[in-house]
């Protein structure tokens, strides 16, 4: 296996921004090995003029498109929503409006990468309000989840309802 390629892949299938260190313990590659590799994939996303780029975010890593690239990859591709940001969606979704410091205190410092990524995927719109952003769901929210409404009362019974749903199941 090629070394370049296994940290490429790497970061490829990494949904989350991964680290040096992090790439190395689970690839088997040497750490400087590791470092080669990325500096190496950088410059050739970055010459070759890709819609794909290596972003280096920090002390970490992750392989994403280029924002330019977005509405057009949103015509085409279905969001890919992790636990994390389902439950930072919901808690958005159940509360709304909500202050985005608010939702820091209750879900922690993931909850700033969680609102970012669902504004990007347009669910959740973000208004500046002081030195916070009050947060609501989008239409797009709504015709995702096939709620039929994005009021917000009507939004909050059907979470209700995929709740119990949920536990009727177990």
């Amino acid at each position: 296996m090629d070394g370049r390629g296994a940290v490429e892949a790497a970061l490829f299938s990494s949904p989350e921004k991964v680290n040096v260190e992090q790439i190395a313990e689970r690839t088997g590659i040497p750490v400087d090995d590791v470092k080669v590799a990325l500096r190496d994939l950088k410059k050739e996303y970055d010459e070759r003029e890709s819609a794909i780029m290596i972003a280096k975010i920090g002390n970490e890593y992750k392989m994403m498109l280029k924002p330019e690239y977005s509405e057009v990859t949103g015509k085409f591709a279905k969001a890919e929503l992790t636990g994390g940001m389902m439950r930072t969606l919901s808690t958005i979704a159940y509360n709304q409006p909500v202050l985005q410091s608010e939702l820091f205190n209750a879900r922690g410092v993931r909850t700033y990468d969680d609102v970012r990524a669902l504004v990007e995927m347009g669910f959740v719109s973000a208004k500046r309000v002081g030195q916070t952003k009050e947060l609501t769901t989008t239409k797009k929210f709504s015709e995702y989840f096939g709620i039929g409404s994005t009021r917000k009362e009507d939004i909050k019974k059907w979470i209700e309802s995929q709740a119990k749903n949920i536990g009727n199941e177990r």
